[in-house]
C-alpha cells in the first residue's frame, strides 16, 4: 500500500524583485497550506526551483496549491502536462483565483476540457502548417531552412578534407561557418 499523505503545498510567484509574494503567500496559508515554495522568475523561464523543490516534495495525496494559474505554467500546453504528471503521481491540484481542484468532480471535468482544448488547439496549428506547406510547394516554393554553404562552398569543404590540409575548424574559418556546418557537409 503507498504510503500517502494528506498534505496542501503552496506554490508562488513573482516575475521581478520589485513585485511582493505577501498577497499570495497569505492566501496559500489560508488554504490551509503546510509548506509554502516560491521563485521570483519570469513564467517563461524553464528553471524555477522553486517549483522545482515542491514538485520534488509532493507525495500521492498531496495537493499542489497556487494562487492563480499563470504562477505555475508557462503556457496553457505546460500547465495541461504539469497537471497531467501530478494526477499519474496521485497528487491533486488547486488553483485559488480559479477556484480549480482537480480533487473535486468538477474540478477534474474542467482540467478534462482544458486539456481536450488545448490538444484541439496543437491539432488545428499542426493542421495548418501542414496545408500552408503544401499551399507554399505547389507554387514552387521550397519551404525550411536555406543551406549554410552553397554546392560550392560544399565542394570546396570536401576538397579541403580529402587534401588533409586543414582541420575542421580550419575549414571552418576559411568557408565562414561552424564547425557543425562542415560536419554536416562531410557527411552529406
Amino acid at each position: 500500500m503507498a504510503n500517502t499523505s494528506n498534505n496542501r503545498v503552496g506554490y508562488a510567484r513573482v516575475s521581478t524583485g520589485a513585485q511582493d509574494l505577501a498577497l499570495q503567500i497569505d492566501a496559500l496559508e489560508k488554504a490551509g497550506c503546510v509548506k509554502i515554495f516560491t521563485d521570483q522568475a519570469s513564467g517563461a523561464k524553464a528553471s524555477r526551483p522553486g517549483l522545482d523543490a515542491a514538485l520534488e516534495y509532493l507525495r500521492p495525496g498531496d495537493t499542489l496549491v497556487c494562487w492563480k494559474l499563470d504562477r505555475v505554467g508557462r503556457s496553457t500546453s505546460h500547465l495541461i502536462a504539469l497537471i497531467g504528471d501530478l494526477r499519474d503521481r496521485e497528487v491533486g491540484f488547486a488553483s485559488l483565483t480559479e477556484a480549480i481542484d482537480t480533487g473535486t468532480a468538477a474540478g477534474e471535468l474542467l482540467f478534462t476540457v482544458m486539456a481536450a482544448l488545448a490538444q484541439f488547439e496543437r491539432s488545428l496549428i499542426q493542421e495548418r502548417t501542414r496545408a500552408g506547406l503544401e499551399a507554399a510547394r505547389s507554387r514552387g516554393a521550397k519551404p525550411g531552412r536555406k543551406p549554410s554553404l552553397s554546392r560550392d562552398q560544399v565542394a570546396v569543404v570536401r576538397s579541403m578534407h580529402r587534401a588533409g590540409s586543414h582541420s575542421v575548424s580550419g575549414i571552418a574559418a576559411v568557408v565562414g561557418v561552424s564547425r557543425a556546418t562542415v560536419y554536416r557537409a562531410l557527411s552529406g
